[in-house]
């Protein structure tokens, strides 16, 4: 399991005071208001850094450092990730899961055939769309994530079991 998971990539600067443009990668960007600690990934390592400020602009979130106080310490880090350890990432309610979680899980029939591996969840404005590579020919099959399809998912076992519906695999 992923320990570290990314919320953010940082733009640009903001300002002359150290704030940065992030754009949000995380589902919920109001979880930046209650962050406290997160990295900056560069390519030689992560830096640990404590959020001074939060505020949203269309698009974006602008954040404030307190290790960071004008453009010429943050500018550096345009393009960076941002990350948060597992311990600090949102909370999940009840049937949710963190999508790094799933990623390469075997995909199953309900007969107990081997479809292929998880290969992407795309976000859809309705449901969440599991991208399965299928074993053998390398095609695709996009499976809803919803109850009807996907009856049974084991996150620590990395299993999923799916039921198709007629046509599915043409």
């Amino acid at each position: 399991m992923e320990d570290y998971f990314r919320i953010g990539v940082i733009t640009s600067t903001h300002g002359l005071k150290g704030e940065v443009k992030v754009f949000p990668t995380t589902d919920d960007v109001n979880r930046f208001k209650k962050l406290k600690k997160c990295f900056i990934r560069t390519k030689d390592k992560d830096i640990e850094v404590e959020k001074n400020s939060c505020k949203f602009f269309k698009n974006m979130v602008i954040l404030s450092f307190k290790e960071f106080n004008n453009i010429n310490d943050i500018e550096k880090y345009k393009g960076c990730d941002i990350y948060v350890t597992r311990e600090n990432a949102v909370p999940l309610k009840e049937d949710e899961f963190y999508i790094s979680d799933i990623i390469g899980a075997d995909v199953f029939e309900e007969n107990g055939n081997l479809l292929g591996k998880l290969k992407d969840v795309m976000k859809t404005g309705a449901n969440d769309v599991f991208v399965v590579e299928l074993s053998g020919d390398k095609k695709e099959l996009l499976v809803p994530v919803i109850k009807e399809f996907v009856p049974e998912m084991n996150i620590e076992n990395k299993k999923i079991v799916i039921r198709l519906m007629k046509g599915m695999l043409d």
